[in-house]
């Protein structure tokens, strides 16, 4: 059987599965096809409505590793307590990856390309993807399974949400050359297409709407649709007023991202000095 069947095999069958050496192969052997980014957790695909598609097994074979680890002190330079199948990774100077010091992590089963720039703290959890020339910076959060781009940025305190289960859903993606503003949050199996700019402090969930004043439309997540964000948009943390009740009465407003421009020789000049800094 090739990988997929075993992983699916091995799932079904729950807690049968612990102890059994064939089912720790496949996991071992998914773990580091996640690691050389041969497998992902969602893929691009031309021939869906979001243009992705979610790998279901690979969430099933990640998991997998939880229910077959046992807890286990693991580390040298520091002291973790942690299920024996997820240490974090080790990467050499040939791997091409900037992983600086002074206390970030990277654990078992996520792809970091060539090029990927970590600065201090910050975390990259299981099934995650980090395509090349990205710049991950300090108090950074890359969720599991998360789909990050070329050339992302992802400024100080972003928090990109991961997903395991339920394992049809889709993760949060963020397409090339994005830039993602300090303090802002992407959640909820959110997609945001390439070149779009995420000014600091934005959040974006499936149950938020997205106000579009360039193009008179309201964005939001339908059915089995995540929320997405259209390539080359400029989103800002807005306002809409509350209209009805109380809250009009005392003339509330409650927080909703706008999209305020589309990117234009401007933004790519701010782009291009994120390069330079690099």
């Amino acid at each position: 059987m090739n990988l997929q069947n075993r992983i699916e095999e091995h799932f079904a069958a729950g807690s049968a599965a612990m102890g059994d050496p064939a089912a720790m192969a496949a996991f071992l052997e998914l773990r580091e096809a996640l690691e050389a980014g041969e497998v992902r957790a969602a893929e691009p695909d031309a021939g869906s409505p979001t243009g992705w598609r979610v790998n279901a097994w690979v969430k099933q074979g990640i998991l997998l590793g939880f229910r077959l680890g046992t807890m286990e002190a693991l580390g040298k330079d520091l002291s973790f307590v942690d299920k024996h199948t997820y240490p974090a990774r080790r990467f050499t100077a040939e791997q091409g990856i900037r992983l600086v010091p002074g206390g970030s992590s990277v654990r078992a089963g996520a792809y970091l390309a060539r090029g990927v720039v970590a600065m201090p703290p910050m975390y990259v959890n299981a099934g995650a993807y980090v395509d090349e020339g990205t710049m991950i910076d300090s108090h950074a959060l890359v969720g599991s399974c998360a789909q990050i781009g070329k050339r992302v940025h992802l400024s100080a305190a972003a928090q990109i949400g991961g997903v395991l289960e339920p394992v049809n859903a889709s993760p949060v993606i963020l397409e090339g050359d994005v830039l993602v503003g300090g303090n802002c949050g992407v959640y909820e199996g959110t997609i945001v297409r390439r070149r779009a700019v995420l000014a600091a402090g934005t959040v974006l969930t499936r149950g938020t709407p997205v106000y579009d004043v360039v193009r008179g439309k309201v964005l939001r997540a339908e059915g089995d649709q995540p929320l997405i964000i259209p390539e080359g948009a400029v989103v800002v943390p807005g306002a809409r007023g509350i209209s009805r009740g109380q809250g009009a009465e005392w003339g509330l407003s409650v927080y909703t991202p706008v999209i305020v421009k589309y990117r234009d020789e401007k933004t790519e000049l701010s782009a291009a000095l994120e390069e330079v800094l690099r």
